[in-house]
């Protein structure tokens, strides 16, 4: 085995989320699995999608790895054990081409919103609150929400810089919510799943940078007919209702 390959497998081991094994009628033996790779943003979608699929194929897991698109897509092109691919951005999901068993296929966008705790002790109410004093955070800029996040910062200049850069979006809404910081830049899908954890604030030009969320099945697949219909789950009628439900935008 490469040296490239083993360390992916131990990049995907490490990773933080795994879904447990779901109530199946077949045994270990005739169980057939697949792993999904996706971003942080997709963590409630995709646990609700990967629940719906699990009960509509006997006998099949799905196994998801949540992590920073560009951590995804690097895990991919080096050979990770796994089956699809849906990443923030369409930039990172080209750096992944080489691992594509498909071409890629938009099912949602995002906007980013500011998000405050819900007590708001830095009293923040616009965006241009965001100055000397004020310990706000935001993704690190190799993440595609810190890309936005940047390109917002830079047309609004805040005159302060971010308390902290965090690995991606749900990073930084544990930031705030935790009341470890007074704001956070956010997608507004992780507004919606926060609840009433946090208030949002409008974000000036924000509908300018609009986030799209590419999919495709991976080449490494081992099983490549349920792969494509994970995909296909994500882009049917059904996926697109709890995507919109959980705060997206269409594609």
């Amino acid at each position: 085995m490469s040296s490239r390959r083993s360390t992916a497998l131990a990049s995907l081991a490490g990773m933080a989320l795994v879904l447990p094994l779901a109530a199946c009628g077949g045994d270990d033996g005739e169980q057939r699995t697949i792993t999904v790779l996706a971003a942080a943003s997709l963590t409630e979608t995709f646990t609700t999608l990967a629940s719906d699929f699990e009960a509509a194929h006997e006998g099949v897991r799905v196994r998801l790895a949540f992590d920073s698109s560009a951590t995804l897509a690097e895990q991919a092109v080096g050979g990770a054990p796994a089956d699809v691919l849906a990443t923030a951005d369409t930039t990172t999901m080209d750096s992944a081409t080489d691992a594509l068993a498909a071409d890629p296929q938009v099912f949602a966008t995002n906007t980013m919103v500011l998000v405050v705790p819900a007590d708001n002790p830095a009293g923040i109410r616009s965006f241009d609150d965001l100055g000397p004093g004020v310990d706000y955070v935001v993704c690190v800029d190799t993440a595609p929400c810190g890309k936005v996040a940047a390109a917002l910062l830079s047309s609004a200049d805040p005159g302060a810089e971010p308390a902290s850069l965090e690995v991606d979006v749900k990073a930084v809404l544990a930031k705030v919510t935790s009341g470890e910081a007074d704001a956070g830049l956010v997608y507004a899908s992780d507004a919606v799943a926060a609840g009433d954890a946090v208030t949002t604030v409008e974000v000036p030009g924000a509908d300018a940078q609009v986030t799209t969320y590419p999919i495709a099945p991976l080449d490494q697949s081992q099983d490549a007919e349920l792969a494509r219909q994970f995909v296909d789950l994500v882009l049917d009628e059904e996926g697109q209702q709890v995507l919109q439900d959980a705060g997206f935008g269409a594609p």
